[in-house]
């Protein structure tokens, strides 16, 4: 991997400005490989060498990857105007790292929510190509049944024209709840599918994406990274590196 310069390492976590980052190596505050850092333009591996500020350990990875889990009322969005959105809820230095969902959850939709900085890998997820499957839990008005199993399993084309590809339908219980498996993730996909089938959605739930399932430990508005394997097991799934 190409050397960075110290300054840039510690910049692109989000945590410090160039400016403080000047000023930490000056007081010596910063340390690389066991020994104070001298100069902000000090060139290390990023994946090799160990920084610390503080005596802390920097983690300076060029990517994050978070798993967060969406309560209602948040929009999935980097920024809006009129409403607060999902980066409100991780510390200032993570938003600051320019974090964006992968895939977008509606409004008053839970669950599972991807955040990174790693663009390719977003790309690659959501891909109907690389048939990465989004499971979601729905409670409905209504009580779905096996034609409506064989009516997502067909693909549908909704009154706009949208075609919708195969999609997995499991009804639960008495039928006012299921499991949706969806292979996209076109605009309120799944609430305009059952709302077509006479069932409108009432709670939509998202479980997973792909082999990346939702932390049951993590309650609604709490966030952690993923782990090694985890990550691995997404780069793998999306091809990249």
């Amino acid at each position: 991997m190409a050397l960075e310069r110290v300054d840039k390492l510690l910049a692109s976590t989000g945590r410090w400005s160039r400016r403080e980052i000047k000023d930490l190596i000056r007081q010596g505050r910063v340390w690389a490989a066991g020994r104070p850092v001298a100069r902000p333009e000090e060139k290390w591996d990023p994946a090799e060498v160990e920084l610390q500020v503080d005596g802390q350990g920097v983690d300076c990875a060029p990517h994050v990857y978070v798993m967060l889990h969406k309560p209602a009322g948040l929009v999935s969005a980097t920024q809006d105007s009129r409403q607060a959105t999902v980066l409100s809820l991780l510390p200032e230095h993570l938003q600051r790292r320019g974090l964006f969902p992968v895939g977008r959850l509606d409004k008053d939709t839970t669950g599972l929510l991807l955040l990174t900085d790693d663009g390719p890998l977003a790309h690659a997820l959501l891909s109907p190509r690389k048939h990465v499957d989004k499971v979601y839990y729905a409670r409905v008005d209504g009580a779905l049944d096996r034609t409506d199993v064989e009516a997502l399993a067909a693909g549908m084309v909704l009154e706009d024209g949208l075609h919708c590809l195969p999609a997995g339908l499991e009804v639960l219980g008495d039928g006012s709840e299921c499991r949706v498996t969806l292979r996209e993730g076109k605009y309120h996909q799944v609430k305009r599918m059952l709302a077509a089938r006479g069932k409108p959605v009432v709670a939509l739930h998202r479980l997973s994406m792909g082999p990346l399932a939702l932390d049951g430990g993590l309650a609604p508005g709490n966030w952690r990274f993923l782990t090694e394997r985890e990550t691995a097991q997404l780069k793998s799934l999306g091809g990249c590196p």
